[in-house]
């Protein structure tokens, strides 16, 4: 699934008509750079939800198989979005995906699924030690073990893709909520792991993080 249904509003007058997917870095949308990652892997469905000027999005992806489930009356952050999304996706572990980042290097959702361990664990993020990231204005999320385990605090930005066990969502009882409420439940009983992705990453939440992105992209020397 990609999220793509937020307000965009660090993107300031660039989300003024369109949503911020649809924002173009090396002269494609932000949702393309995203839907060619998850092409890469083949999935048997791609899921994508909508809120914001969600009519540009949806004409965009008018001729693709892409399947959309659009937010209509309220935005429903990221855990209220995937618990709407689950009629689509099943009950099986799903992998999620923020759009408005770059990746430079070896295919996320691929290093994911090699490490994903099920019996293990509930949660996998692919995090980025802040010595790779670019255009990251805030310091680390999170920390990790030996072991892989997860913990809040440290050096590690999460990137936005994660392979994640479903089942939790049922037992919150508020129709918006974040996946954070969803990984510190994770985390307490010790299933939350990450992988440290090998390349380079990019945030491109704000206007400042476009022109990074593309200079990311072009690079020939990583």
């Amino acid at each position: 699934m990609i999220f793509a249904a937020g307000f965009g509003t660090r993107m300031r007058h660039l989300t003024a008509d369109r949503p911020k997917p649809m924002i173009p870095v090396c002269d494609r949308p932000l949702i393309d750079h995203a839907l060619s990652l998850a092409q890469e892997i083949s999935p048997e469905k791609i899921v994508i939800n909508t809120h914001y000027k969600a009519e540009v999005l949806h004409a965009h992806l008018d001729q693709t198989d892409v399947i959309i489930c659009h937010e209509d009356a309220d935005i429903l952050d990221t855990g209220g979005g995937l618990r709407n999304a689950l009629g689509h996706l099943g009950t099986e572990p799903v992998l999620t995906m923020n759009p408005d980042v770059v990746w430079r290097g070896a295919n996320p959702l691929s290093v994911l699924l090699d490490h994903w361990e099920p019996s293990e664990m509930d949660a996998l993020l692919c995090c980025v030690p802040l010595t790779r990231t670019i255009g990251r204005s805030a310091g680390g999320d999170f920390q990790m073990a030996e072991d892989g385990r997860l913990s809040r605090g440290g050096d590690l930005v999460y990137g936005g893709v994660q392979i994640l066990k479903t089942d939790r969502l049922a037992t919150v009882p508020d129709q918006v909520f974040s996946l954070n409420r969803i990984w510190d439940q994770i985390a307490a009983q010790k299933r939350l792991y990450a992988v440290e992705y090998p390349g380079f990453w990019c945030d491109v939440g704000t206007p400042e993080g476009i022109p990074l992105a593309e200079e990311l992209l072009s690079r020939d020397d990583i």
